[in-house]
């Protein structure tokens, strides 16, 4: 199940299924994000402990109007709110706060239980169009400590014109979300910065991996 279609789907999963409450033993995990771009910030990062249904995206396919609004403007708050409102399926959320520059990391907590085995989490690029970090759905670790290195991805909803008018943040002080305006139309892995606007790839472009994520279980 792709996130797009979890908020249709909602009323029917939650029909057949038990009550979060009978699923276990509460777990504890300290998440520690490190931002490895050279001139990259994430905005605040939300994350979610679930099911393996749950996915914030799937690559190749159109992004949700929720993460599409994360993507474009940093608002973590509709993603967030999708998420809280599937129970059955999503175990906790997490958002932390400000912004995380080149080379600094954010720590935080959130819970699980033995039937939400996964965790995903996502953040706006500064200065980018749509471009995103995230972890989709990677198995959280049962004993001791998990290390993932996320990727940037492109949301495929708002034209990369690199304008920094079309682009918030303190870098650019532009607007966030352009609906309507249209762009590739499904997901894709992030490019980086071409130079095809106002920004400078010497000074933000990156490749391969843009953050470096630990996951270790405490309780």
């Amino acid at each position: 199940m792709k996130f797009v279609s979890i908020a249709a789907t909602a009323l029917l999963v939650a029909s057949s299924a038990v009550s979060a409450g009978g699923y276990g033993h509460t777990q504890t995990y300290k998440v520690v994000v490190t931002n490895i771009t050279k001139g990259i910030s994430f905005t605040p990062i939300l994350a979610a402990t679930h099911k393996s249904s749950v996915q914030y995206f799937e690559l190749g396919e159109p992004a949700s109007e929720e993460l599409s609004l994360l993507a474009e403007g940093g608002d973590t708050g509709p993603l967030n709110a999708v998420l809280d409102s599937l129970p059955h399926q999503v175990h906790s959320t997490a958002v932390t706060s400000g912004l995380l520059g080149p080379g600094q990391s954010v720590e935080f907590e959130i819970e699980s239980s033995r039937r939400f085995r996964y965790l995903s989490f996502a953040g706006m690029l500064l200065p980018t169009n749509d471009s995103f970090v995230a972890l989709n759905s990677v198995p959280l670790p049962w004993f001791q400590s998990s290390t993932y290195f996320a990727r940037g991805y492109d949301a495929g909803s708002e034209p990369d014109d690199e304008l920094c008018v079309n682009i918030p943040g303190p870098t650019c002080g532009g607007e966030g979300a352009s609906p309507g305006v249209g762009g590739e139309g499904y997901v894709y892995i992030s490019p980086g910065i071409h130079g095809e606007g106002d920004l400078s790839p010497a000074a933000y472009d990156w490749r391969d991996a843009v953050a470096k994520v630990t996951i270790t279980r405490t309780h």
